[in-house]
């Protein structure tokens, strides 16, 4: 499924139905019935999510569904990704396997020579694809000060529960320029993702970022937010 369909059937979820069905057990049992037994999985996964030990943290992850093909950014967030992209070597924080990577590297002006992606399980992929993969999570991350000229970090910041901290590792390994995308979404009780932050509204993230720098950029690209600022 591309994000631009899972967007449309997130609107009618969370726009058109009222949180007293979406939070009903009817909603629960069709959910139930689409997404079987991960939707009970994904809402205990919320519910206990200050208490998850590591282990548990990782396994769950690696053992989602993915509902995305590819990549979970819609093409019009990959665009303007791509276009925005600085310097010579670019960090992209929850890559998964490196979709965007190398996105960036077929159509960025700018052509990075090193391209680097992080993941909690290092995907098993062909070796010599131009891409440097290390296993790590967001919330300590394994670069130096300032390491990449551009970080980048989608559709990652909504499963961390320490996301402050998470943020404050980009922050820290971007030399020039951070990339932040979250989808713009309500919680409620059954979802399709194990996502533990949501953020209704662009200046809902904004909230997150504090303190946010007078360089910056936070705006709605279809039901997504893309949030950038520029660290020189």
């Amino acid at each position: 499924m591309k994000r631009e369909t899972s967007n449309k059937i997130r609107f009618v979820i969370e726009d058109l139905l009222p949180p007293i069905i979406r939070d009903s057990g009817a909603f629960r049992l069709a959910a139930h019935a689409v997404f079987g037994n991960y939707v009970d999985a994904a809402s205990e996964f919320r519910r206990r999510a200050p208490f998850l030990t590591e282990a548990e943290y990782t396994s769950f992850y690696r053992d989602s569904p993915h509902i995305h093909s590819g990549t979970d950014n819609s093409e019009a967030c990959l665009q303007r990704v791509a276009q925005d992209v600085v310097g010579f070597s670019v960090c992209d924080v929850g890559c998964g396997t490196g979709y965007l990577l190398r996105y960036i590297r077929e159509i960025s002006r700018t052509k990075p020579a090193r391209l680097v992606g992080t993941e909690i399980v290092v995907p098993q992929l062909p070796e010599n694809i131009g891409i440097e993969f290390f296993e790590g999570r967001v919330e300590s991350l394994p670069f130096k000060n300032q390491e990449f000229d551009t970080v980048i970090c989608t559709h990652v910041i909504e499963h961390v529960l320490d996301y402050r901290n998470a943020i404050a590792e980009l922050r820290r390994i971007a030399a020039k320029r951070l990339i932040i995308v979250v989808p713009m979404e309500r919680e409620s009780l059954y979802t399709f993702n194990p996502h533990f932050n949501f953020f209704a509204y662009p200046h809902s993230f904004l909230r997150a970022m504090i303190p946010v720098p007078e360089q910056h950029v936070c705006e709605l690209i279809g039901r997504d937010i893309y949030y950038r600022e520029d660290l020189s």
